[in-house]
Formats: structure tokens, C-alpha cells, sequence
């Protein structure tokens, strides 16, 4: 697959967040690199019979996970008892970006 402006374009516009063309830029610039990285990865010696990993620790046997069972939540007034600044059933927080 090939990335181009519109191609990024089209996919900002998808995910809603348009990009400036020096943002577009850049993401083409990232994905440049992301092509040459992958062939590299190419050029290893048998590199097309290793298969594909679905989990960091395939063929690993894991015992000690525990057993994934729903639990009944907590009630959200008795969670934010102890918030001092909470608008409705959110908790305000300090801004600490911009």
C-alpha cells in the first residue's frame, strides 16, 4: 500500500481529525520510515516460514492467570464519597495541558 496526502487525508477525515498539511506531512514522513524498517525485516533469511505470534508468550503455558468472571461494580455515589471537587458523576481535575 502506498501512503499518499489523500490517502492520510481520507483517513484523518475518517477518525475526525483533520490535519494541517504540515501534520500530513509528517505522518507520510513516519510511514516512510515504517516502509523502510519493514524491509529490512524483508531481507532476513527465512523470515516468510516463521509464523505469526498471537500472543507474547505463545506456547508458554500460564497456570497462574486468574479466571476471568464478571463481578458486580461498585456503587458510583459510594466511589466518589471522598472526591472533594466532582461535578455530577465526574470528578474535576487540575488542566495540565494548555
Amino acid at each position: 500500500m502506498e501512503f499518499t496526502k489523500e490517502l492520510v487525508d481520507s483517513l484523518a477525515d475518517k477518525l475526525l481529525i483533520g490535519l494541517t498539511d504540515e501534520e500530513n506531512k509528517m505522518v507520510l514522513d513516519e510511514f516512510d520510515v515504517i516502509d523502510k524498517d519493514i524491509d529490512i525485516i524483508n531481507t532476513i533469511d527465512g523470515i516468510e516460514s516463521v509464523k505469526p505470534m498471537t500472543h507474547a508468550l505463545d506456547g508458554v503455558e500460564l497456570t497462574s492467570l486468574r479466571e476471568d468472571t464478571p463481578k458486580e461494580t461498585p456503587d458510583i455515589d459510594d466511589l466518589l464519597s471522598n472526591a472533594t471537587n466532582k461535578i455530577g458523576r465526574e470528578i474535576q481535575v487540575p488542566k495540565v495541558v494548555g
